[in-house]
């Protein structure tokens, strides 16, 4: 039986308006970067060289472009002259301040991580480690903590540090608070070693509100491992709550 509700909205809207406003919900499904059109600014945690950079500034955001290796920072900062409003700095980004950690630089440098290489190598076997570097990480709360009241426009987080994303968002427990949307790459199996999969994300993200929303695969293994793009929305009912009364 269909609801009254239904015929309200159609006699309001008329069955074109309607058909409208359909048309515009399949649109925002079919676009896994609708929820950019909802928040003010981006986080974006192991930036690479700002591949998005034409895709933030599509949504007219404010932009922290955050990349760990030195020689990466450089071209990123390059690429995002241009750009009003997106900005970077070079860290990485852990669940610890002042840790020193060796991060391993990858062939193609994309897969540059702080995590030994696993079961990668299944889907992508041309891609390996050519070199090390030792660097001191910072946690995310720190870096927003020093950036004051300017850290709030920032509502939503990208994520794409090869495996230790959980350890980006430990080190983030009071900055949670502040975000609407959570973005990140994850695999179902262990592409490196001791990296957060998609139940590891989706369980530690939970208690703070957030519920996974959108789950696109991009890649598959031969045995059928999985890599996806998730995207995690926190619940309307805890976006007014603060980190301390969780």
């Amino acid at each position: 039986m269909i609801r009254a509700s239904f015929w309200e909205k159609v006699r309001a809207r008329g069955l074109a308006g309607i058909a409208r406003a359909a048309r515009r919900t399949i649109a925002i499904f079919n676009n896994p970067h609708s929820y950019l059109g909802r928040v003010t600014g981006v986080i974006h945690v192991g930036a690479s060289s700002g591949q998005e950079r034409e895709l933030y500034a599509k949504y007219k955001l404010k932009v922290l472009w955050i990349e760990p290796l030195p020689h990466v920072f450089e071209k990123l900062c390059e690429n995002i002259k241009g750009f009003p409003g997106q900005i970077a700095v070079n860290h990485l980004i852990t669940d610890k301040d002042d840790a020193e950690y060796l991060f391993h630089i990858a062939n193609n440098e994309q897969s540059s991580s702080i995590l030994e290489l696993a079961r990668h190598k299944e889907i992508w076997p041309h891609i390996y480690y050519v070199a090390q570097i030792t660097l001191k990480s910072v946690t995310l709360d720190s870096l927003l903590g020093k950036m004051g009241a300017a850290s709030r426009s920032y509502q939503a987080i990208v994520m794409d540090t090869q495996g230790s994303e959980l350890l980006v968002l430990k080190g983030a427990t009071r900055s949670l608070g502040q975000f609407k949307f959570i973005r990140t790459e994850a695999a179902d199996f262990e592409s490196y070693v001791g990296c957060a999969r998609v139940d590891d994300l989706t369980s530690y993200l939970a208690p703070f509100g957030f519920k996974l929303t959108r789950r696109d695969k991009f890649a598959e293994s031969p045995s059928g491992e999985q890599y996806f793009d998730l995207l995690y929305r926190k619940r309307r009912s805890w976006r007014s709550r603060s980190p301390q009364s969780k």
